[in-house]
């Protein structure tokens, strides 16, 4: 099962007609005509609504209000409202509610406040989500199920604490093969039952917060389970749901690069991904690229959708600048360009009170159909109805991979040493950001991808190496393609051991490099690093790791402290392709002179290279029609250089091809290319 079945892309979002007078509903309906709404996602948090006690269901209010958007021909994301649970439970089950990394228990109060473990929760959660899809399955209005909201947190009470053992059990089978992967004996940790194992938090083996652990191996697996926990939260559900609708898909809304949890691991058990857009500031297209991107790879490509995005500003940060006339458009039609096949925010319409009251809405709390945020979104949905099912199913032709993985996030940043300063995220995103410049499709995929069809496999802060991925990006290279990698990669296995051989461990044949020592400094330091070829100097900060060519061609070197004149780039023949190693934390400008290197190396041509606010990206439909998007992040109109030609399915102009054209200031335009 994949996604729901549409004409056109599903436009619309977060509506919550229960904080709303009735007489109010009317209203909202006929603004949702004039902006070209036809998707509404409603229940995400009604649990206390139609459960009130343990032993009564009301469907009162949420009959009246899916009939409500029936009787308006609206499609349905219907969720089953456990985003948070009732005051009521948390008052006769007072062990419902989490406990904290320091250990205090939580009584009653805002969301992701749910104990994944507790059986109480899970038996409770799995129920109302199995009554609603009881009630509301079969109907043809529902083209989706929304399973809790947003998944995140962790608790650290007794119910996770018997949790995690059972967990440990299941994935080590035995005591010795835990100690072994845990490598307990040091610090005499040696566990000799199951019972001695305890949560790792502020009270065990933490101090200074959850990333200063003194077992690495605990606290990783720790991870490791709590994502599999909440999981388990979610297939709990799921299951209650199929019961009833066995034909209609289910998902869950995820946030892109968050830590807490490991959309890996989750993606099989969804039938298509969704998440939700919100970027950490007003200047970060390379970073929604890469989220998008990374969402579009948790299904083999599988296109996915934008369950949420803010029409104006949010109100969860304390600064939440607002966006400009045309950004709430170009980041709709960036989400489509990297693979999304719904635009839907949150919210439809402003809350009445509490922390959201302030977060931007398509309906302000006055009603009005002439705000500026209003008309823009009536735009984009006159644009969207105009796309049609053109792009619906359509995938990214890219011959590049870049590989994104949890436990590599995870064990980098709980390490000791050589530096707290390296933040995986940032480290992924210089190097995703250097494509993206380069104007490149990129695939982002977990490390047990199907490596086979790309020509560029880019692999940056590859800090655990699993399984065999080492052999499936030496076979890479072997048949002509290059594996980019950087420092601090190929240093633990999957227990977060260190591995016994040099640096870069398993990696280390591939790259054709020896590290012995490793350097790290303030971030007030820069060392120079000096290219062969003559290009201007970038520099290194944070981590300088120390190379040994052994076969690697040096393609720049440190030129200051008493490894001046040392390999901090280097390219290594392996069968037909190559190793590419960067030894420091290069500045983005050093970043993308070796990416483009290596996509040079390969005739990887960027679109429009020299154009770095001008994003390109394609998608292919499954007729085979290609579809080209043009988005100007610039604050200034662009004059685009000649290139492909083709019909401009938001304008109906065609672009000539061979001849130049303009985008305006945040422009986008969607060619149907010219065969």
């Amino acid at each position: 099962m994949s996604l729901p079945a549409t004409p056109g892309t599903p436009y619309g979002g977060d509506y919550t007609p229960e904080q709303w007078p009735q007489e109010v509903w009317k209203e909202d309906y006929r603004l949702f005509d004039s902006a070209r709404i036809d998707t509404v996602t409603l229940g995400v948090f009604t649990w206390a609504l139609t459960q009130p006690a343990e032993d009564t269901y009301d469907f009162t209010v949420l009959d009246r209000i899916v009939a409500e958007a029936e009787a308006h021909g609206r499609q349905i994301c219907l969720a089953t409202g456990t985003g948070a649970h009732p005051a009521w439970l948390a008052r006769a089950h007072p062990e419902v509610t989490r406990t904290d990394f320091e250990g205090r228990r939580h009584r009653f109060g805002q969301r992701h406040n749910s104990c994944p473990n507790s059986p109480v929760f899970r038996r409770l959660s799995a129920a109302v989500a199995g009554r609603i899809a009881e009630r509301y399955a079969g109907r043809s209005s529902v083209i989706a199920w929304h399973v809790g909201n947003e998944y995140g947190g962790a608790c650290y009470c007794e119910n996770c604490t018997v949790g995690f053992r059972g967990w440990l059990r299941e994935r080590y089978g035995s005591l010795d093969a835990l100690n072994t992967a845990w490598n307990t004996a040091f610090w005499s940790h040696t566990f000799s039952d199951w019972d001695e194992i305890e949560a790792p938090s502020a009270l065990t083996e933490h101090w200074r917060g959850p990333d200063h652990t003194a077992f690495q191996g605990i606290t990783l697996d720790y991870l490791r389970f709590m994502s599999d926990a909440m999981l388990a939260n979610f297939r709990d559900e799921k299951a209650a749901i199929r019961r009833h609708s066995p034909g209609t898909p289910v998902t869950t809304n995820f946030m892109g690069m968050y830590r807490p949890v490991d959309y890996h691991r989750w993606a099989p058990h969804l039938d298509f991904a969704s998440w939700d857009n919100y970027p950490p500031e007003d200047q970060s297209p390379a970073w929604m690229g890469l989220s998008h991107d990374l969402m579009r790879g948790l299904k083999d490509g599988q296109p996915f959708w934008l369950m949420e995005q803010a029409p104006s500003t949010t109100a969860c940060r304390d600064v939440n600048p607002l966006k400009r006339p045309g950004v709430m458009r170009l980041w709709s039609w960036q989400a489509v360009a990297h693979g999304a096949d719904a635009v839907l925010f949150f919210q439809m319409r402003a809350s009445r009170g509490a922390s959201e009251k302030l977060f931007g809405a398509v309906i302000n709390h006055a009603g009005r159909d002439d705000t500026r945020v209003f008309r823009e979104v009536a735009a984009l949905g006159a644009e969207l109805e105009r796309l049609g099912s053109a792009a619906l199913g359509a995938r990214t032709p890219a011959r590049t991979a870049l590989l994104f993985d949890w436990d590599s996030w995870w064990a980098l940043e709980i390490s000791d040493g050589p530096s707290r300063l390296v933040r995986y995220q940032q480290v992924v995103l210089s190097y995703y950001r250097a494509l993206w410049e380069a104007g490149v499709d990129v695939d982002v995929v977990p490390v047990t991808a199907d490596l086979s069809r790309y020509d560029v496999v880019v692999a940056p802060a590859l800090h655990m190496v699993k399984g065999d991925l080492a052999q499936r990006l030496e076979a890479v290279a072997e048949r002509g393609g290059s594996v980019l990698s950087c420092y601090l990669s190929g240093r633990v296995d999957e227990s977060d051991n260190a591995f016994l051989m040099d640096v870069p461990g398993p990696l280390g044949p591939l790259m054709g490099v020896r590290i012995d020592e490793w350097d790290a400094r303030g971030p007030e330091f820069a060392n120079p690093v000096r290219f062969a070829d003559g290009s201007p100097d970038a520099e290194a900060r944070l981590v300088f790791e120390l190379v040994i060519p052994r076969g690697a061609e040096v393609l720049a070197t440190y030129q200051a402290d008493f490894y001046a004149g040392t390999p901090a780039v280097t390219r290594n023949p392996f069968g037909a392709g190559h190793g590419w190693y960067v030894a420091a934390g290069l500045d983005q400008a050093g970043v993308g002179r070796v990416v483009r290197q290596v996509l040079d190396a390969h005739g990887i041509a960027g679109r429009y290279p020299d154009l770095p606010h001008l994003e390109t990206a394609a998608r292919v439909a499954p007729d085979g029609t290609r579809l080209l998007f043009l988005l100007n992040h610039a604050a200034e109109p662009v004059e685009v250089p000649a290139g492909a030609g083709g019909l401009d399915l938001l304008t109906g102009e065609h672009i000539t091809p061979g001849r130049p054209f303009g985008l305006d200031a945040y422009g986008v335009r969607v060619l149907r290319e010219d065969d």
